[in-house]
């Protein structure tokens, strides 16, 4: 499989460990792509609703893949977030070309980007956790319900949809949240002097260019794996969404996507290092 050379490859909000991931998806994505930088821009492992019963083989694959690339020369910076918000502790740890951090600096071709998973933003995440982890639950069983509504929907002929974007663009206060979000995020930015913000969070794929009476920069949200099955990609000096085509991999040339679904080569190691460190 030829893989596209890129400079930088931003992911967020794959929650890992939760019934909601497309753990197989996010291996094949990354297994067609060769970056010089690959940000995991926070919520990678989904701590929070970590289960000891519940980590399949995919989902373990996924983090073998970035530990190869790392091995490979990719520079790999971890973001932490919310959800995996107990890699803090592990703050400014390097191992090779892996990096734990909680925020992010680069110029890119000589604009300065800044990376941050944006959770520090919400208020019920900072003060009222456990209203945030309880919307964790709730959002992992309406994903479940809408999967199996999706089911019957394609075998009705009928197009799929988000439960989860029907009731965030019905509800106003919703809708306010992101809005308030970007304005915040790029807010900062601009008084900092960043040409990019680049944050994840909020599961809302976007590039946008935000101007204030201050300046301007450009806002940049790379989504989800559980909804949306974005990435961010910077080369050639611009930005681009990623979103996911499942038709683009269902051909011969995934042969190497399969055969890595197969590896079951240090699965036992990495799952017992993983029960130590979120018990």
């Amino acid at each position: 499989m030829l893989k596209r050379k890129v400079e930088v490859v931003v992911l967020s909000d794959l929650h890992l460990g939760t019934y909601g991931c497309h753990a197989k998806e996010i291996l094949q994505y990354l297994n067609s792509v060769k970056p010089k930088k690959l940000i995991l821009n926070g919520d990678i492992i989904d701590i929070w609703q970590f289960r000891k019963r519940y980590f399949p083989k995919a989902h373990l694959l996924v983090i073998k893949k970035i530990i190869a690339l790392a091995t490979k020369g990719t520079r790999v910076y971890y973001l932490t977030g919310n959800h995996d918000e107990k890699m803090r502790r592990f703050s400014d740890t390097k191992m090779g070309n892996i990096q734990i951090l909680d925020k992010l600096v680069l110029t890119l071709d000589g604009k300065k980007a800044w990376f941050f998973h944006g959770d520090v933003f919400d208020a019920s995440v900072q003060h009222t956790k456990w209203i945030a982890k309880l919307g964790g639950w709730g959002y992992d069983l309406l994903i479940i319900l809408n999967r199996f509504i999706n089911i019957c929907l394609a075998k009705l002929g009928r197009e799929k949809f988000s439960l989860s974007k029907k009731i965030k663009n019905s509800v106003k206060g919703a809708m306010k949240f992101i809005t308030n979000f970007e304005k915040t995020a790029t807010d900062l930015a601009i008084e900092n002097n960043f040409d990019y913000v680049v944050c994840g969070h909020i599961h809302q794929p976007q590039i946008r260019k935000i101007t204030n009476d201050k300046g301007s920069c450009v806002y940049l949200n790379s989504g989800d794996w559980i909804e949306n099955l974005t990435a961010l990609e910077y080369q050639n000096e611009s930005w681009k969404l990623y979103y996911f085509n499942k038709n683009t991999y269902d051909t011969p040339e995934t042969t190497a996507s399969k055969i890595a679904m197969n590896d079951e080569d240090a699965i036992p190691e990495m799952w017992s290092a993983f029960q130590q460190l979120f018990s």
